[in-house]
C-alpha cells in the first residue's frame, strides 16, 4: 500500500492514501522540495477488495502510482542536477545551428544536405530570434516549429504575400519533413555535446515523408523530342544528353570541356557533383556524345547558354507539348527517364545507382517501382488454368 507518513520525511517524493467518503482511497503523491511541501493527486483510486479481481485492480493501479512516483523523482533529481557547469543551456541556439551548416558547408560531401540546412535556418531565423538559448528549446517550442512549418508560406524569407492570398504557396509535405529533421539533427546532436541535460525531442513525432510521382519519358517520346525542333539548340542537347546519361541540370550548367576526356573508345566525364561534391567517372555513349556538340577550349562551357530557370522550363515545356507529349515534364525528368530507361532494360539496380552517382542504393530503389517489366515477366508465368478439350 502507500508509504506510511513519518515524522522526517528522507524521500522527497512520498505515496499517500486520502480515504473517499465512497469508501475509495485516493492516491496521491506528497512532494518536499526546498522546504516547501506540494501534493499531487493522481486521479488512481483503490476499491474495497471483495474478491480476486478488485485485489487485481488494485494491484495495477498501485503499480502505475509507484511508477508515476518514480517518474517524478528522476525529474526532481534532474532539475536539480541537471543545470550545472556540466551544461551550457545558454549557448545561443541559432549560433550553435549556423556553426553545424558551416561544417557541412565545409565537407565536399554534404554540399546538397547543407543547402537543406541552409533552407531551414532561414525559418528560424524568422520563427526564433538570436537570444534564443538552449535553455527555451522546450518540447512546446518545437512543436511550434512544427505548426509554423504547416502554416508557413514557401520561401517567406523572400516574398510578402498573406496566407489567404492567390498567391500563397506551402512548403511541400517533403520540404516540411526535411527541415523538422534538420532540426531534430541540432538538437539531437546538442545533447550529444551536453548543451542541454535532456532532450526535448522525446515523444515527438516528425512529418510523415510521402511519394512523389516522377515522371519520366518513354524511348518512344524521347525519340519523338528528338525529331522535334527546338527554339533552343543547347535546351534541346542538355536535356537529351542528361535523357542518355542521368546527368543532373546543376552538373550539365557547369560541366566544361576540360572535364570531357577520351577514355579507350569511349568518352568519359570526369567531374564532381554539385550536389554531393563526390568525384565521378561517367562514359558515354556515341549517341550522347553527339549532344556535346563541336569541342572547345577546356575552360569554355560544354552548354554554352544554357542556365535552368522559370523562362528555360516554359521553354521546355512549349517544345515537349510540341512533340506531341502531355506530360508534365521538367528538365529532371530527365533524369528519371535514364534511370527507368536503364532498369527497364535489365541494369542491375546497383550499377544504376553507380551511374546515377547515388551515395544509398535505397534512393535508387525509388525508381524499381515504375518498372513494370519484372512484375509482367512474373505475372506471365502464371499456367493456364483452362482445360483443354
Amino acid at each position: 500500500m502507500a508509504e506510511k507518513k513519518s515524522a522526517t520525511q528522507k524521500e522527497p517524493v512520498r505515496l499517500r492514501e486520502k480515504k473517499l467518503a465512497n469508501g475509495n482511497v485516493s492516491l496521491y503523491l506528497d512532494i518536499y522540495k526546498s522546504g516547501k511541501r506540494a501534493k499531487e493527486y493522481l486521479k488512481l483510486y483503490l476499491i474495497e477488495e471483495t474478491n480476486a479481481a478488485a485485489r487485481e485492480q488494485n494491484r495495477r493501479t498501485l503499480a502505475t502510482a509507484q511508477a508515476i512516483k518514480a517518474k517524478r523523482m528522476i525529474e526532481l533529481q534532474t532539475r536539480e542536477y541537471e543545470f550545472t557547469k556540466e551544461y551550457k543551456t545558454d549557448t545561443f541556439f541559432l549560433d550553435y545551428y549556423r556553426k553545424m551548416c558551416e561544417k557541412r558547408h565545409q565537407n565536399p560531401e554534404s554540399q546538397g544536405n547543407w543547402g537543406n540546412w541552409r533552407s531551414c535556418l532561414k525559418y528560424l531565423e524568422i520563427y526564433c530570434d538570436e537570444m534564443t538559448t538552449f535553455k527555451e528549446i522546450t518540447p512546446e517550442w518545437i512543436l511550434g516549429f512544427k505548426e509554423y512549418l504547416n502554416t508557413v508560406e514557401k520561401d517567406t524569407h523572400k516574398k510578402t504575400n498573406k496566407v489567404g492570398s492567390e498567391l500563397f504557396q506551402p512548403l511541400s509535405q517533403n520540404s516540411k519533413v526535411s527541415y523538422f529533421n534538420k532540426l531534430r539533427a541540432c538538437i539531437n546532436q546538442a545533447f550529444e555535446d551536453h548543451i542541454i541535460p535532456t532532450n526535448p525531442l522525446r515523444g515527438i513525432e516528425g512529418f510523415k515523408q510521402v511519394e512523389v510521382k516522377r515522371d519520366y519519358l518513354t524511348i518512344d517520346e524521347i525519340k519523338m523530342l528528338a525529331a522535334t525542333p527546338c527554339k533552343y539548340p543547347y535546351l534541346k542537347n542538355s536535356f537529351l544528353f542528361s535523357c542518355l546519361t542521368g546527368l543532373r541540370k546543376s552538373d550539365i550548367e557547369k560541366l566544361t570541356w576540360g572535364e570531357v576526356t577520351k577514355f579507350g573508345d569511349f568518352t568519359r566525364i570526369v567531374f564532381k557533383q554539385k550536389k554531393t561534391g563526390g568525384q565521378e567517372y561517367l562514359d558515354i555513349t556515341p549517341q550522347a556524345e553527339e549532344y556535346l556538340g563541336v569541342r572547345g577550349e577546356n575552360h569554355e562551357l560544354v552548354f554554352a547558354g544554357f542556365k535552368y530557370g522559370a523562362w528555360t522550363l516554359l521553354e521546355l515545356r512549349r517544345w515537349v507539348l510540341e512533340a506531341g507529349i502531355t506530360k508534365d515534364i521538367t528538365f529532371h525528368c530527365a533524369r528519371h527517364t535514364f534511370a527507368v530507361l536503364m532498369l527497364d532494360l535489365g541494369t542491375d539496380i546497383y550499377t544504376v545507382s553507380k551511374l546515377l552517382g547515388h551515395r544509398n542504393l535505397s534512393t535508387t530503389q525509388i525508381y524499381a517501382k515504375v518498372v513494370d517489366k519484372k512484375k509482367q515477366d512474373a505475372v506471365s508465368m502464371i499456367p493456364n488454368i483452362k482445360m483443354e478439350d
